[in-house]
């Protein structure tokens, strides 16, 4: 059991977490106190005696039994939480962004950070509705950060879109990018560089820096520790919301995280 319980921490450290969690639980007589408000009397030594840890087996057991949407209610909380923790561990390298690679308000009330990748069509499909929230919404900022999982080609975009945030044109570029339909690939990437008025001598010397492929990295080193699973991602708040969301789902969210303060 202990050798299972490494193998999932180690590949999947949320689950183990939840596993954990819930095992001292049980353990403890707490989902007992929980969700019966009874609390079984304890042996002058401290612990339960046998026949009360099968009271106490027996009532988690019928429970559940009868109650079985508690286990995905439990899971989602507890992952709820532990996300919220890691965005607030990380919030600074989350929501700063790198050189030009934002949008809207300075004085900003929320922030929504995207982590896309230029060749993924959800990322593309998305791209209108954050559009439009940055007109409809004053007081919202929106971070970019380029995760490119899909490939070399995406890499390379991402390279370049990084020179343009250092060359003061990287809304120029992403819109660009985002609005032309072909696939991201080497070509499509110099079209967008000099479509975005990019200094060309420039950003070639750029994309081979360490100081870019730093920051890529750290944005890949981020969405693992987020627990990113593939693009869009957008994180609000204290939430992470994946996938190709859509307009109505990214307003609600910061709206949320609006009135969380």
């Amino acid at each position: 059991m202990i050798d299972f319980y490494k193998r999932l921490r180690a590949r999947w450290p949320l689950a183990a977490n939840i596993m954990g969690a819930f095992a001292l639980l049980l353990l403890a007589g707490g989902l007992l106190m929980l969700l019966t408000g009874r609390q079984p009397s304890i042996a002058n030594g401290g612990t339960l005696t046998k026949a009360q840890r099968e009271e106490v087996e027996k009532i988690v057991h019928d429970y559940i039994l009868a109650h079985p949407e508690i286990i995905p209610e439990a899971v989602n909380r507890l992952q709820a939480r532990e996300v919220s923790s890691l965005i607030s561990q990380n919030r600074d390298e989350i929501e700063t962004p790198f050189g030009s690679a934002w949008a809207g308000a300075k004085d900003a009330d929320v922030t929504l950070v995207e982590f896309f990748d230029f060749n993924c069509p959800y990322c593309r499909l998305s791209h209108p509705d954050v559009e439009r929230l940055l007109k409809e919404d004053k007081k919202l900022k929106v971070v970019y950060r380029d995760l490119p999982v899909l490939g070399e080609a995406s890499r390379e975009a991402a390279l370049a879109s990084l020179s343009a945030a250092e060359q003061g044109k990287y809304r120029a570029f992403y819109n660009w990018m985002f609005t032309d339909k072909a696939r991201v690939s080497t070509q499509k990437t110099i079209e967008g560089v000099r479509k975005a008025g990019l200094n060309e001598t420039s950003t070639a010397t750029d994309m081979k820096s360490e100081r870019l492929k730093r920051e890529i990295d750290k944005n890949l080193r981020l969405g693992n520790a987020l627990g990113l699973t593939g693009t869009p991602s957008y994180v609000v708040g204290n939430r992470i919301l994946s996938g190709a969301v859509g307009y109505d789902e990214l307003k609600k969210a910061i709206a949320e995280a609006r009135d969380k303060g």
